[in-house]
């Protein structure tokens, strides 16, 4: 029985480092590099959402290339 609660304690205190470690990770590449967004309503229509009103697309939006200014022609940029 003490042998088991000494596992439970391994385990949980493993998952506080490993969460600890990724949730900051996390926050920062959704931040810093690219994050996705889900584009609904009429606004883009043709090229995103061509099936109307009911209908939703997911994309990816890449602030990586935004910060170093790397954007073209044909690129869609979100404002917020």
């Amino acid at each position: 029985m003490a042998q088991a609660q000494g596992l439970g304690k391994r385990y949980i205190k493993a998952f506080f480092k490993g969460f600890f470690i990724a949730v900051p990770i996390t926050v920062t590449f959704l931040d810093r590099v690219a994050c996705v967004a889900r584009v609904e309503g009429a606004s883009m229509q043709p090229s995103l959402n061509p099936g109307g009103r009911q209908a939703s697309d997911v994309v990816l939006l890449n602030h990586w290339s935004i910060r170093n200014y790397d954007v073209q022609r044909g690129d869609i940029v979100s404002l917020v």
